[in-house]
């Protein structure tokens, strides 16, 4: 019998250790918990260090002073055959609409039952999206209304310049100006023109909505220039240039 493993992430211990318990109980089902988020990353890890990997991951939507809807885009990534549960006290038509972007296969009230609950992860396997009947016209909604402001979003970053989306990117990577005119070569006067040239064409009025903005387009941060290698000793013999001179 193949047997599904299933890894639960909730701080309440108690919660966590009883529903493992009781999910542990089924035949063909093969459970371990974690009450953080750093500490199901950890586990993860090492399962895959093991050549183990788990199936599918129960994680509580409030997961400490985080957010587990957060874990769940975390985990997406380098992990396609996990599928990820939310776990709910309340229904939250927006919320269970992020889980799903994130990546999550299903928003399940905590308070489901076993049996509920074992169909759920039964059936995110079968690639099946679970949620609750009383959700879906409005996750629907929440969904059709993200990508009409995705769409709007791609729409005004595509007005911009090409140095103006560098400029944008960026800000998305939370550099200041005088770290974006020192990245682009630019003057910091320049740079204070482009940011509000940015601004105008995005319709906004600050940097922070400007990178909300660019976020929902899908605009990837600038990434972190490389360290330039320290300067290592003249070995005999080696000829160093100098202000054109050779030394």
């Amino acid at each position: 019998m193949a047997r599904i493993r299933v890894l639960v992430v909730d701080d309440h211990r108690v919660f966590a250790e009883s529903l493992a318990a009781a999910l542990a109980a089924e035949p063909d089902v093969e459970v371990a918990a974690a009450g953080s988020g750093p500490a199901a990353l950890r586990c993860l890890d090492r399962a895959t260090a093991e050549g183990r990997r788990f199936d599918v991951m129960l994680v509580d939507a409030e997961l400490g002073s985080g957010d587990g809807i957060e874990l769940v885009g975390q985990v997406r990534e380098g992990r396609p055959g996990l599928r990820s549960v939310v776990l709910a006290e309340r229904d939250d038509a927006r919320r269970a609409a992020l889980a799903l972007q994130a990546g999550a296969w299903g928003w399940v009230a905590k308070d489901s039952s076993l049996q509920r609950l074992l169909a759920v992860v039964r059936g995110v396997l079968r690639d099946e999206t679970h949620l609750p009947p009383a959700l879906l016209t409005g996750v629907l909604r929440e969904l059709t209304e993200a990508r009409r402001h995705r769409t709007e979003s791609e729409r005004l970053v595509e007005s911009l310049t090409p140095r103006e989306r560098e400029v944008l990117r960026c800000m998305v990577a939370g550099l200041g100006r005088k770290a974006v005119a020192e990245r682009l070569f630019l003057s910091p006067h320049t740079v204070r023109t482009h940011m509000q040239n940015v601004l105008g064409k995005l319709g906004v009025h600050s940097t922070l909505a400007a990178v909300a903005l660019a976020r929902r387009a899908g605009v990837d941060p600038a990434e972190a220039p490389e360290a330039a290698p320290a300067p290592g000793p003249v070995l005999a013999g080696e000829v160093v240039e100098r202000g054109g001179q050779l030394a």
